[in-house]
This record gives structure tokens, sequence and C-alpha cells, in this order.
């Protein structure tokens, strides 16, 4: 199965590559976007990748999102359309209302580039049913400030309406309860700060990533 995926280029990405790389290994069609541009075709799913968009002043992802090509983004998440945001895609969709909580500074104050576990919470989401609850998946993260936050009555919601999707087993930034992804309540927005895109391959350290695009391939299938 052929989907098409936008993948969404800001002043400062230095993922997209890497995003766009993933699409194509699963043999999906590309659409560019350019930050300034607007969607103008369908597509199955629009992709937020990783970066420092417009440099993170203010802070990540604040400028972004008043970016032509997040007006997309919200228009195809309102109709129920599949977003993934990673690593600085997860502070922009934030920083645009798309999810709730905020992402700070690493505990520690320091960058963290390293592979670490997650703990899938969620199995039966449009990007985890591919794995099986609690399983394990080793996906590399890189980032300074990827240390979620949320109060605690948001958290709570979160728990109790099952949009914690993936935990890190051993915290690497300080996250609240561990969190390393979350979803929105309708289950079609996702952001991650670990990168699935960077473990496709077992030349480049593992595949456990392609569970993501596994999982998505499958939820559109059933569409």
């Amino acid at each position: 199965m052929s989907l098409k995926v936008a993948v969404i280029t800001f002043p400062g990405s230095n993922c997209d590559q890497d995003m766009h790389r993933a699409v194509k290994l699963m043999g999906w069609d590309l659409v560019k976007l350019w930050h300034s541009d607007v969607l103008t075709e369908p597509v199955d799913l629009i992709a937020v990748p990783g970066g420092f968009s417009y440099g993170d002043y203010l802070r990540c992802g604040a400028l972004a999102r008043f970016s032509r090509a997040m007006e997309s983004v919200r228009e195809h998440a309102s109709r129920g359309g599949l977003v993934l945001g990673v690593c600085n895609g997860f502070q922009i969709l934030c920083e645009a209302g798309l999810l709730p909580g905020a992402l700070h500074r690493n505990s520690g104050l320091k960058f963290r580039c390293l592979w670490t576990d997650l703990v899938v919470k969620q199995a039966g989401t449009a990007f985890s049913n591919a794995a099986s609850a609690g399983q394990r998946l080793r996906v590399p993260i890189a980032h300074g400030e990827g240390n979620y936050f949320i109060d605690n009555d948001g958290l709570k919601s979160l728990q109790d309406n099952g949009q914690v999707v993936f935990e890190y087993a051993d915290n690497p930034n300080g996250s609240v309860a561990s969190i390393a992804g979350i979803m929105n309540r309708e289950g079609n927005v996702l952001g991650m700060m670990p990168h699935p895109e960077r473990a496709m391959e077992t030349e480049l350290g593992g595949v456990d990533g392609r569970v993501i695009f596994d999982s998505l391939m499958g939820a559109l299938a059933k569409a």
C-alpha cells in the first residue's frame, strides 16, 4: 500500500532528510512542503520533523507555529488526518495547541544524544498498533529541550484518556511520568521526542522505529 506523506521543512530543520528517507524506505510517496507553502493536494499523513526551526528563538517551536504550512497541519488534523511530530515537531505541535503540555530544558540542562528504550503504553493507536502493550522499542533521542511537562490535572487527563502512547524505560530528560510521546484525544495527532525515522535500518543501529511507520500503514489500510 502506497501512502502519500507530506514532510514540512522549516528554516533550521535538520531532520527533514531523515524523515524523507524513512518515507522512501516504506515505499510511500513523498510531498515536500516548505514552511511558507500551503498544502494543495490530499495526503494521508503530515510529518513535522525535528531540528531547530527558526533557530529555536524564543522557545522551541514558538515561531514555527505561525508558519503558513501549519495552517495545513491544523486543517488536516481537524478533518481527522494523521499528523506525526518528532522532536522539534513535538515541540511545534504543543506550541500550536494541537497537543497539550510543553517541552522544557532537559534536567541537568544538557543536550542528550543517545539510544533509549521506549515502553509502549497504548498499543491500539494509529501510531502503535504494530506493537504490543509493554513492548520495548530501542529508538534514539537527540534534544536539549525534551523534558515534557504538564500539570497534575493535565497528566491525569492524559492517563485517563489513554493519550500517553510511549514512556521512557529510563527517563533521560526529566519528563513528567517518563512521558516520551502523547497523542490528542481524537487519536490522530502524535508527538514524540525520540526519532523513529532514525531507527529504520540495521546498518544505522536498529529498526524498531519501523513499528511506528508500520502502525501508520496498518491504520490507514483499515480507514
